[in-house]
């Protein structure tokens, strides 16, 4: 039943993610938000709904280590497995607010989560609250940016046939993916719970895997199915957003709710530096060679590495 439980979680969690996201980009065309700032903010919280929803229910459940293992699991995948692949299927550019902006956004919360962490072994409202505020000075600027870039209607892959949809059908949507995404969360933290302690493995090490990989399949299958339509504007700039409102919004939220304590050794010991790791080797790999592109060799490499990954977290 365990594995049935999660199975149909992550279903719930495919579903719920893609009607959110839908409904979030029909609503942004209606408020007439540019198809930039839709991907790097609209789209990317939406896409970390569902690493929102199983954080939030971990920890109202007293696992506070599944919510941690998520977030920084899915921050790994994200980058690992979501942007490898894509790359491989089909370059990807980088503009110069990738490394100019949006990279250096996202190391510093990447860092910040390391340095909260180690502080004191938990990451508390206060702390999470600072999260959150820093989020906020963060799409401000970003908003700035936006409105001065000459760059403002490019397209990023985002279907404009959902600028035509009625209220009636984006309220729809919303409703349809908060129960999907509520429902799946559920049954995905309780079948996940179940499932480690039946064949002898950490909560911590099911959720920076499985729940990880689960919650991070609806940037997957974006940038996959955007990759196979040659659509080259799905970017970079969407997963780096998707990593700054996994910490600061998910963590942010979750600890304001209930403080989130290093369970696992694993945490601040290897997994946070692999986290850390994935996101620093971007800078690298846009520049080398100078091509200002993650073509297939690279998206190999980033596989190859999250594949590691994976293995070492199971045999720990």
């Amino acid at each position: 039943m365990s594995i049935f439980y999660i199975l149909v979680g992550l279903v719930l969690l495919v579903v719920g993610g893609e009607f959110l996201v839908r409904a979030s980009v029909g609503l942004s065309f209606k408020l007439n938000l540019s198809k930039m700032v839709i991907g790097l903010t609209v789209v990317s919280f939406a896409t970390s709904a569902p690493e929102l929803l199983v954080s939030v229910q971990a920890a109202l459940d007293g696992s506070s280590d599944i919510a941690l293992g998520n977030v920084i699991g899915s921050n790994i995948a994200n980058i690992g497995l979501v942007l490898g692949i894509t790359a491989v299927i089909s370059a990807l550019a980088i503009d110069r607010d990738f490394y100019r902006f949006n990279w250096p956004v996202m190391m510093f919360f990447s860092v910040a989560l390391f340095f909260l962490l180690s502080n004191d072994g938990k990451l508390t409202a206060t702390e999470g609250g600072g999260l959150l505020a820093a989020l906020g000075v963060y799409l401000y600027f970003l908003l700035r940016r936006a409105r001065k870039s000459a760059a403002l209607e490019e397209s990023n892959g985002v279907d404009e046939g959902l600028g035509q949809a009625s209220y009636f059908k984006i309220i729809l949507w919303l409703i349809i993916g908060g129960a999907a995404l509520y429902f799946g969360s559920e049954w995905l933290v309780s079948g996940a719970k179940d499932l480690a302690t039946a064949v002898g493995i950490s909560e911590y090490a099911i959720s920076v895997t499985v729940i990880a990989i689960g919650t991070s399949v609806p940037e997957l299958a974006a940038s996959v199915i955007a990759a196979l339509k040659k659509e080259k504007a799905i970017s970079l700039g969407n997963l780096i957003g998707s990593n700054i409102f996994n910490i600061a919004s998910v963590l942010g939220i979750t600890s304001l709710i209930k403080d989130i304590n290093v369970v696992d050794d694993a945490i601040l010991g290897t997994n946070i530096y692999w986290m850390i790791g994935f996101a620093a080797i971007l800078l690298p790999l846009a520049f080398i060679p100078a091509k200002l592109q993650i073509g297939r060799i690279k998206g190999l490499v980033l596989v190859g590495a999250y594949i590691l990954f994976i293995a070492l977290a199971f045999a720990a």
